[in-house]
């Protein structure tokens, strides 16, 4: 990545400052993980969370909500969450379980195994505007928490990355979908695919009534 110097590395350092405010409110915890999902919308494939407790003082430049960073910058961003993290985990719920239990249901277990992965347990959650059930845990929802909040950031950065490494693998497997351009999500092209070659083995089947 392009080293940032004077007045964009003090810019960058502010914009990252101020995604402190809430890992500040709780200091005194040893341990604050954030937690985000990627995959809610799409018509195919899993939905996925992610769980990042980051050092106090960790600082990583360029680090924003997934939807506001470039691909190349997520992947990037990716490794170095994964380098610098206390501790992170990865929860994928499948198409299956989705149609069986709702997505929303499936983000919430999706997030409840990211958690569980965790090789340290965490005081406090900061999640990206939920509430997840059967959790001991205190739990903060932050509405946008993925731009207001570092740890909720990189979870949704490992989140996504995760999940678009799965659809690019899938696009092998069903290539006439166009996964790895559109990542299951119902573009112009995708659906008109489900029109013309029907469901595949990752389709949601509650998402796509109206195509099939």
């Amino acid at each position: 990545m392009r080293e940032l110097k004077g007045e964009k590395l003090e810019a960058e350092c502010k914009r990252l400052e101020a995604m402190r405010q809430y890992e500040n409110q709780y200091k005194d915890c040893a341990y604050i993980c954030g937690i985000d999902e990627a995959g809610r919308g799409p018509l195919a494939g899993p939905v996925v969370a992610g769980a990042v407790i980051l050092p106090k003082d960790c600082q990583i430049l360029y680090l924003n909500d997934s939807k506001k960073v470039s691909e190349k910058r997520r992947e990037l961003l990716a490794l170095e969450i994964k380098e610098k993290a206390i501790a992170y985990g990865i929860g994928i719920v499948s198409p299956q379980r989705i149609d069986e239990i709702n997505i929303l249901q499936a983000t919430y277990e999706a997030m409840r195994q990211a958690i569980g992965q965790l090789s340290v347990t965490p005081e406090i959650l900061l999640n990206d505007a939920v509430t997840i059930p059967q959790v001991e845990i205190p739990q903060v929802p932050i509405i946008k928490g993925d731009a207001k909040s570092v740890s909720i950031a990189a979870a949704s950065i490992l989140a996504k990355v995760s999940r678009d490494h799965m659809m690019i693998e899938y696009d092998k497997l069903y290539p006439e979908y166009g996964f790895a351009k559109h990542k299951g999500y119902g573009t112009a092209a995708h659906i008109q695919a489900i029109r013309q070659y029907g469901p595949c083995p990752i389709h949601r089947r509650s998402f796509i009534g109206n195509f099939v």
